[in-house]
Formats: C-alpha cells, structure tokens, sequence
C-alpha cells in the first residue's frame, strides 16, 4: 500500500504538519499520552461496570500500542535510551490487558460456530448446566453424557418450532461447547487476575508516571530538529518498505483463489507447521500496524484502506487463534468420539475463516496496489 505523498521531501505534502519533526512527534505523542491517561483515569472509575471496564481497557490498550509503535519508528528522532525503556512497559501493558479480552472474544466466536454449524440455538447450556455436568464428570476431559444429552436434544428444535435431525454434530456440540466454556473461562479468569496484578504493581505505576511526563515533554534527539517531512520520511518509508516485503513474501496467488483449503491442509498438520504457516500473516498485521501509527503522525486522518485491511488481519488472527484452541479441546483425554468430532469440525470451520480473511485480504491488497502504482 505504498503512499507516494510522503515520499516527495517537499513540505507542502502534508499540510498542518509543523515545521520541525520534534514538534510533529511531540504533537501526537502528547495526544496519545492524554488518551492513555482518560483511559486510565475511566477505568479506575467503571468500578462494577464491566462493560466499561472493557472499553477503557481497550482504548489503554489503544493507546498503548499507538506510543510504543510511534516510539520504535521514530527512535532515530528521540532518546533512544528513554524510546527504548517506555516502548518495552508499554509493550508489556498492552499485552497483558489483551489477554482477557482475547478470551472472552475467542470463546465467543466458538460457540458461536458451533450454534451455526449445529443448527442448536442457544448453545451451549446455561453456565448452572455446566457447573453440574462438571460435578458429574469429574475424572473426565467432557460433561457426563445424560446431561449433555438432555441439553442437545433439547437444542435439536429450530427457532420455528420444526424438528432437526439429530446426527453426531449436534450430539457432541453440546459436550464441545462446554468443554471449550471451562477450558476458555479458566483462561480468562488467570488473564483477568494477571491484569489485576500488573495494574496494582509498581511497574505499571512506573508507566503511568512516564506516560504522563510525556504528556507535556518528549525527550527529543538531535535530527528532530530538522524539518518535519525531511526527517520524518526516511522512518516512516523504512516502515513501509518492510511491510511491503512482508506482504511479498505472502502466498497471495494461491489466496487469491476462494476455497483453496492451504490454510485447512496446514492447519491439520503439526502444530508447529500450522504456527509457521500462520506467522508470516501475523508478521504483515504487525508491520501494517506500525506503517499506519506512521502514516497517522504525517497525515492525522486515518487512512480507511489501511484501517480495512487490519481489520481483515485481525479476523485472519482470531480465527487461527479459535482454531488452534478448538485443537487444544480436542487433545483432552478422555473425550466421547462425538465430542472430538464436533471439535474436529469446528477446527475445520475456523481454517476455513482463516482463508476467507487471506482471500480477503489479497482482494483489498491488490486493489490498493493497482491504484497506487505510478
């Protein structure tokens, strides 16, 4: 998605931009530091509002991620010292308030798929249903079988009152959907007290406190004194160049065809060969990210083709991460042959989504390569 605007050294390229580079950075740092510190502030005072927990802890993490990618394209431009100390925290930071988050959305989106692939609405049973199938199978990777049952069969009638068939799918989804609910709400529960942690320790304390000098000062280099575009160029086109040789090395011929079930064949391999498949797409949403929060500091409005496609990198994510935990579900000792199979089936669907974002991504590529070639 190469931007031929701010690669021309003239400064009437990007206007509004201030004259010197350190006033361009300081400006959108100062920003970001002020949003990281609302953030703060609006978390702290959600209190029992989880659903406002969550979306102050989104926009920290939003934050977060735009300072320390700022900060690593830019380090030639700051202190390297102090861009190197902040940009780690803030690494960290981020990372660990994700955790959650990603939890819930994943078990989400998996018994999501299994209602849609099963035919069953709602499913799975109701949490008090899951806790006693888990009291009546205490030695076994899955709910008790009679219990289970019950809830399939009851899960077995469409919406619209007709019967459905009860084949093996539907029979084992109910005992898949909680075997992924305790598996996925234990991890949440470890991220959530993770998070509570961190945000109690002295080390985010530590952060804050950085992030709200940089609120008002940024330790600046000796280059940030040059002009704006002159000196912020050279970083952002290096960010650039490297998400455009990340893309290169994608298969994106072999995505371009709908259907062409890479992403299923490796995704049945070893799990090592299924991560190594998968970390090349990963790599190219990292790099995307870091070439928007540049383009973000030349050009203040976002930029909808770049925000479209890491829109698709982040379902291309979610759906390699749904489907490596349906796997992990499945290797659980002990489980009923249905059980497996609803889980093999669901691992099937979500490398089949993990493909359509591929496809979907090589769409928008494409197009924006073919518009922005000279």
């Amino acid at each position: 998605m190469h931007s031929p605007d701010i690669s021309r050294r003239d400064s009437a390229v990007v206007p509004g931009l201030p004259a010197t580079a350190g006033e361009a950075l300081a400006r959108y740092l100062h920003a970001q530091a002020g949003d990281f510190l609302r953030s703060l502030r609006l978390h702290s005072e959600s209190g029992a509002d989880t659903a406002g927990v969550a979306e102050a802890a989104r926009a920290l993490r939003q934050a977060s991620r735009r300072i320390s990618g700022t900060l690593h394209t830019f380090r030639p431009l700051l202190d390297p010292a102090w861009a190197d100390d902040l940009r780690t925290e803030l690494a960290w930071l981020s990372a660990t308030l994700a955790q959650e988050h990603a939890f819930t959305s994943r078990l989400g989106r998996l018994l999501e798929a299994l209602a849609r692939l099963s035919g069953a609405t709602p499913l799975p049973p109701a949490r008090g249903e899951v806790g006693a199938l888990k009291d009546a199978a205490p030695e076994s990777g899955e709910p008790s079988g009679a219990a289970s049952g019950a809830a399939s069969a009851g899960a077995s009638t469409a919406a619209d009152g007709a019967p459905r068939a009860t084949g093996a799918l539907t029979v084992g989804a109910a005992r898949a959907g909680a075997l992924l609910e305790r598996q996925l709400t234990l991890a949440r529960t470890r991220a959530h007290s993770a998070a509570l942690q961190a945000l109690g320790s002295s080390r985010f304390h530590a952060v804050a406190d950085a992030v709200a000098v940089l609120a008002s000062e940024l330790p600046l280099g000796p280059v940030a004194a040059a002009p704006a575009v002159e000196a912020l160029t050279p970083p952002a086109e290096f960010a650039e160049r490297r998400l455009l040789e990340a893309v290169a090395g994608l298969p994106l011929a072999r995505a371009a065809h709908p259907y062409n079930a890479e992403a299923l064949v490796h995704g049945l391999a070893a799990a090592s060969a299924g991560e190594a498949q998968d970390s090349p797409w990963h790599q190219v949403r990292l790099l995307l990210r870091l070439h928007r929060y540049a383009q973000e500091v030349l050009h203040p409005e976002a930029d909808p083709v770049l925000c479209h496609a890491g829109l698709i990198l982040d379902r291309h994510r979610d759906a390699a991460e749904a489907a490596a935990a349906a796997a992990t579900a499945a290797r659980t000792p002990r489980i009923a042959p249905a059980t497996a199979y609803a889980l093999g089936v669901l691992h099937a669907d979500q490398r089949h989504e993990v493909e359509a974002a591929r496809f979907a991504f090589q769409q928008v590529w494409q197009r924006t390569t073919a518009v922005t070639a000279p």
